[in-house]
């Protein structure tokens, strides 16, 4: 599939699942929406008919709150039906508001607290390494969770380790739940931070297919080191109204987004 056709599916699985719903979270799903096209239309190796396949990347969505974006990508792929996308955030239904990997092909892990993710992929991409399989953990995180200490503790863990298979992508749209992520706690220069603690990191414009694409692939060459790609992107892009703003963390569409 086309990325801008599996980008265009996404985002309207996104406008339904949460305007329907009445759920948040729309401003983080749309910021990390072409990170995740990427990743799974270009990057991952994955096998939507056998997803338990040992020889598979890992993708871990730390910022769970997410889960819509990732659900709609999978259904995309192919990994489960997507009349299941029609029943997300209702009562008893399996695709819950943050992600969960209970029944659900394709999800490794489920997360909501924030700072989970990283240490759970680290804990994974050790254990591929010391069972010889060679296959690759990516993790999305949040800036807003640069915040947590299991963040930082996780990074120095990987250095230590070598593990040069965990590619980190960090959604760097410089707002969290309660503020601009400066005006909270300003973790800048975060290239610098990440590099001290043993890290290979590269940049990106989280909105451009081709460059993300370029500097994921860059990151496997020659490094026996962790990955970080800090991908800039803006809350809420692509619908005007909610740009680069904090209420995008907790509206939902409206019916003039989901008409449009």
């Amino acid at each position: 599939m086309k990325l801008s056709i599996l980008k265009k599916n996404i985002f309207n699985d996104i406008i339904k699942m949460l305007h329907y719903s009445n759920s948040s979270h729309l401003g983080g799903c749309l910021s990390s929406l072409d990170i995740v096209t990427v990743l799974f239309g270009k990057i991952l190796k994955i096998f939507p008919k056998d997803p338990s396949n040992s020889s598979r990347d890992r993708f871990i969505l730390s910022k769970g709150h997410n889960a819509a974006l990732i659900y709609s990508a999978l259904a995309n792929m192919g990994f489960f039906n997507r009349d299941l996308l029609d029943t997300f955030a209702k009562d008893n239904s399996k695709l819950s508001g943050h992600i969960r990997s209970i029944d659900i092909p394709g999800i490794e892990f489920s997360t909501g607290s924030l700072g989970h993710g990283l240490p759970v992929s680290v804990g994974i991409a050790l254990g591929l390494k010391r069972m010889g399989i060679k296959s690759n953990v990516y993790t999305l995180i949040s800036d807003g969770e640069l915040n947590c200490g299991t963040t930082w503790e996780s990074a120095m863990f990987a250095a230590h380790h070598n593990l040069d298979n965990l590619i980190v992508l960090l959604d760097n749209n410089k707002i969290q739940s309660y503020g601009r992520c400066k005006e909270i706690i300003d973790m800048n220069p975060i290239d610098k931070k990440w590099k001290s603690f043993g890290w290979k990191v590269s940049k990106t414009n989280g909105h451009c297919f081709e460059d993300l694409e370029i500097k994921l692939k860059d990151l496997k060459k020659n490094s026996s080191l962790p990955s970080l790609l800090i991908c800039n992107t803006i809350k809420g892009n692509g619908i005007n109204r909610i740009q680069d703003t904090i209420i995008s963390h907790y509206k939902p569409p409206i019916i003039e987004d989901l008409k449009k």
